[in-house]
């Protein structure tokens, strides 16, 4: 085995313990969307002034102690900080499987649909931990690690392809741009997806509760946030996301002409490129000058969702054109 396989199969154990890594931070995030994986709130003890016993003070005082609750705001969750933790340290070694990848090819590894998801899961893991450091979105845990966790396995199980040169028409420095900022492009849509469908199901939620029958089941939800505060997370998450995939529209043109010769030729994967940056366009423009919002706003961004998958797992795979080196194989 010479130095290129071995690090393509180092590669590939990295990516295996990655996973098992994700399982971990997964369960820790259920965990704490199960409600227990809370701590106990802290309890302080101060002495009390001699003076105050038998003067009229409370009887719990006598003992010459009180209790004090700790206010709930610095309760730690245990569990939801092993997910935070865990999601970290999974990071690192799914990393490190992207970059062993591209040094055994002796390039970025972005030559096929393996190494694409395998990268944009990595984005939308390394995109999720960013936004963590700003804002306390760890209830979110559980749909984006889980997402990841089954994208993953279908790039080991069907998507796999040995580290091999890019073909002619890859290797430019276009190459770098526009994947890359499609990569977190797609990795910020992830999320708002995952947001979008908490929003809906919570919006389901408070409407049952609101006309006096509480639902038996889902009652993890009592710990997520309202329906509005979730639909404004996805749609602040859309607002920067919507950008980039315009400059990755953009880029993809120039890229085009450079190598093809024209900015456009309706090739599939040009045209649903432009199909999602129409429905999101469409969401955007309707939130902001319709004043839609809530449910059909939310119908909207997954609509938008819906066409990045079929981009990524109908149009890179089974409609040929010139990005059909882009599939299996």
């Amino acid at each position: 085995m010479n130095m290129s396989e071995s690090l393509a199969a180092t590669s590939n154990v990295l990516v295996y313990s990655s996973m098992t890594v994700y399982v971990v931070a997964f369960a820790a995030f259920a965990l704490d969307l199960s409600g227990r994986g809370r701590t106990v709130p802290a309890v302080r003890r101060r002495a009390e002034p001699k003076a105050l016993v038998g003067a009229g003070a409370p009887s719990r005082a006598r003992g010459g102690t009180s209790e004090v609750q700790d206010d709930e705001a610095l309760v730690r969750r245990r569990a939801a900080a092993v997910g935070v933790t865990t999601t970290w340290l999974a990071l690192l070694l799914h990393g490190a499987a992207v970059v062993t990848r591209g040094v055994s090819a002796g390039r970025v590894p972005f030559g096929n649909m393996y190494e694409f998801t395998l990268m944009g899961a990595a984005v939308v893991t390394a995109v999720y931990c960013t936004v963590l450091l700003r804002r306390d979105l760890r209830y979110l845990g559980v749909f984006v690690v889980g997402p990841v966790l089954l994208t993953l396995g279908i790039a080991l199980s069907v998507l796999y392809t040995e580290s091999a040169q890019l073909v002619p028409a890859l290797q430019s420095y276009w190459l770098v741009i526009h994947v890359s900022v499609a990569t977190v492009s797609s990795a910020l849509f992830v999320i708002a997806f995952s947001a979008n469908v908490l929003q809906l199901v919570q919006e389901r939620r408070e409407r049952l509760v609101a006309a006096g029958r509480p639902p038996r089941r889902g009652r993890f939800m009592e710990r997520l946030p309202g329906s509005v505060e979730l639909e404004r997370a996805a749609y602040r998450l859309i607002a920067v996301s919507f950008p980039l995939w315009s400059f990755t529209l953009v880029a993809g043109a120039i890229w085009a002409e450079r190598a093809w010769g024209r900015y456009w030729g309706w090739d599939p994967k040009e045209v649903w490129t432009f199909v999602i940056w129409v429905v999101y366009a469409a969401y955007l423009h309707a939130r902001a000058t319709r004043g839609w919002d809530g449910r059909r706003s939310a119908y909207l961004a997954i609509a938008g969702f819906a066409c990045v998958l079929v981009n990524w797992g109908i149009v890179n795979i089974f409609f040929p054109g010139n990005h059909s080196y882009a599939g299996i194989g």
